[in-house]
């Protein structure tokens, strides 16, 4: 899945398949702004800053988050809205711009390209001197913040603390904080111990007096935790501060401990109340504490109360994000486990829809259901990673589509595209697969295989130690900008261990600069969409591993993939693969077929030796 989104049942906004516009959301944007403005006026502000983020800046957020979805109708996992007294824009990168259209109301808001425009810059030119902007400091970092209050002071504006967050003040029927129970991880699915971790986060603390953890992926690796408090991510909701000397303290409510987790987590930390996290960095301060901030992640809130009480915010990177990105000898074990079991749910998917496609009766709906029935047969399935993207001829060429009861849609003759993931205690998968239904055009064809060379180029790729993302990334494009064409998303993102699908830092994109290491796991998915008519997209997850070149003078390292499926072969311009791609995708198939034959039925084992069955003198056999 793209990155940079229950299968637990009905949401706040959704039931199942409706969308917020389903329920009406967007027809109340006209009264809500209006009474926004009002509490605006009352507050004394000029303005307010709506990010789609919570106090976490979690790309999934729990139900009480979903302020700017609430206030616009924009159902997008990135995004932020400006609204002034007369004017009003949402702001969003390239992977949304066309859900923007047809889920905002373009007579309140101007819809705006995040990139091109950054909110920062459309207010240089509409904020008037001595205008107040009010931002809620739970929901910005410290540099967001920064930018906001250098644009106002350019224009002679002013950026303020809101007493009050004025969108809660009027969503009279706002959610409340989750508190679902938080479990440990067992060390045999971890493979490291909570107590050597913390060990290692000490180490990394050198002229530092502790790091403070605000991002949840990093205290669930941490302490080695699992909860349910935002959807599709098993993530606890909370915060926990390393100090270099002493014992580390997580703040979430002890009551939210399971029997076992007290006893685990009661040998190396101690636990305390959320509301205690303001008194200790006041008393941090107060010592002239220097604490680390993750500059991703951590609230402007919690930096200014910890300088104003006295002491350093060191914001920069939480050195948990590359501990974490390096998958350990288990991990990489359940990962590789993981991905057999979904990839047969998978197989037995596609092999149901290509039997009930060409029919004309399935939906995008029905293929979803389908999908996630299969893999809730493996009997291991914790939650699907994501919203399941289904999407039937035109739809495909929305990256992050996502099928509603009224945009629901017949798979008919084109292009099908089905991106999905399932979380699993042993690992996280995500895998993308564009069919063909019917007779693909010959246009579908060489779109189809200049993005599938591009991403046999970057599975190919072996490269030097301290290489990074976006050092490879343009292997994935050459092929499709040698016929004028791109895409506006990165290659690949990382994907953590029964953590979030979207992981960081390391990515494969134009501006991935971390260097990748062994053990990081990263989605390779380059796409081409053509707005209107069709999109496709081929996405396997990878490990990256060390690579033995007889004679090498470098370290270097190369991929392995994970994801066992099926690519779909009538998709293929045989004439515009060399010999080297050829090899490697009936390499892929038949590993594919081996590994996946003893899990299937044997009607879907049949099916998928005919899917993937070698090619004879250049062409497809079948």
């Amino acid at each position: 899945m793209i990155s940079d989104e229950n299968s637990r049942g009905p949401g706040v906004f959704e039931s199942r398949f409706q969308s917020f516009a389903d329920l009406g959301g967007p027809a109340n944007g006209a009264a809500r702004i209006a009474e926004l403005r009002r509490v605006l006026e009352a507050d004394g502000l000029d303005g307010f800053i709506v990010p789609r983020s919570d106090e976490h800046q979690n790309e999934y957020v729990p139900a009480n988050a979903e302020r700017l979805l609430w206030l616009t109708g924009f159902a997008g996992s990135a995004g932020v809205a400006v609204v002034l007294r007369d004017k009003a824009a949402v702001f969003v990168d390239g992977r949304y711009t066309e859900q923007a259209r047809a889920q905002v109301d373009g007579s309140i808001f101007e819809i705006r390209h995040a990139i091109e425009e950054p909110p920062t810059d459309w207010l240089s030119g509409v904020l008037g001197k001595g205008e107040r902007l009010g931002y809620d400091p739970r929901l910005h970092t410290p540099d967001a913040v920064r930018r906001f209050a250098s644009v106002c002071e350019t224009v002679g504006a002013e950026l303020v603390v809101a007493a009050r967050n004025p969108v809660d003040a009027i969503w009279t029927d706002r959610p409340g904080l989750p508190a679902c129970a938080v479990t440990l991880h067992k060390t045999r699915l971890a493979g490291e111990t909570a107590a050597a971790k913390i060990a290692r986060v000490k180490e990394a603390l050198k002229r530092e007096d502790g790091l403070l953890v605000s991002d949840p992926h990093n205290l669930a690796w941490l302490f080695n935790i699992r909860s349910s408090d935002v959807p599709h991510t098993p993530l606890p909701l909370g915060y926990g501060y390393v100090p270099r000397e002493g014992r580390p303290v997580l703040l979430l409510e002890p009551r939210r401990l399971s029997a076992a987790a007290r006893g685990g987590l009661g040998e190396y930390v101690d636990v305390a109340e959320p509301d205690t996290l303001g008194p200790l960095l006041e008393r941090l301060g107060r010592e002239g504490a220097r604490v680390v901030f993750d500059a991703g992640t951590a609230p402007a809130l919690l930096t200014q109360a910890l300088e104003r009480a006295g002491g350093k915010a060191d914001v920069g990177v939480d050195p948990i994000g590359l501990m974490k990105a390096a998958k350990n000898k288990t991990e990489l074990a359940g990962a590789r486990a993981a991905h057999q079991r979904d990839g047969a749910a998978l197989t037995r998917f596609l092999a149901w829809l290509d039997a009930e496609a060409p029919r004309g009766r399935v939906t995008e709906i029905d293929t979803v259901e389908a999908l996630e029935s299969f893999r809730r047969a493996t009997g291991a399935l914790k939650d699907i990673s994501f919203p399941t993207i289904a999407a039937a001829g035109p739809h495909s060429a929305m990256p992050h589509y996502r099928v509603s009861v009224a945009s629901n849609r017949k798979v008919e003759r084109g292009i099908f595209l089905v991106d999905s993931g399932g979380q699993y205690e042993d690992g996280t998968t995500d895998v993308t697969r564009t069919v063909a239904v019917g007779r693909p055009t010959s246009l579908m064809r060489d779109r189809f295989t200049r993005v599938l060379k591009g991403h046999i180029a970057i599975a190919q790729a072996v490269f030097p130690k301290g290489t990074s993302g976006a050092q490879i990334d343009v292997l994935a494009r050459r092929s499709l900008w040698e016929s004028g064409t791109d895409f506006d998303h990165g290659t690949g993102h990382g994907v953590g261990s029964y953590l979030s699908v979207h992981e960081g830092p390391q990515r494969i994109s134009k501006t991935g600069t971390v260097a990748l290491a062994a053990g990081m796991i990263l989605s390779n998915e380059p796409g081409y969409y053509s707005a209107g008519a069709f999109g496709i997209r081929t996405e396997n997850l990878m490990v990256v591993e060390p690579r033995e070149i007889p004679g090498a003078e470098r370290e270097m390292l190369g991929f392995e993939t994970l994801t066992l499926a099926p690519i779909d072969l009538r998709l293929v311009d045989w004439k515009l693969l060399d010999e080297r791609e050829i090899k490697w995708l009936d390499a892929y198939h038949a590993r594919v077929r081996k590994t996946l034959s003893p899990l299937v039925d044997t009607s879907t084992r049949r099916w998928l030796n005919e899917s993937t069955r070698r090619r004879v003198t250049g062409r497809a056999s079948r």
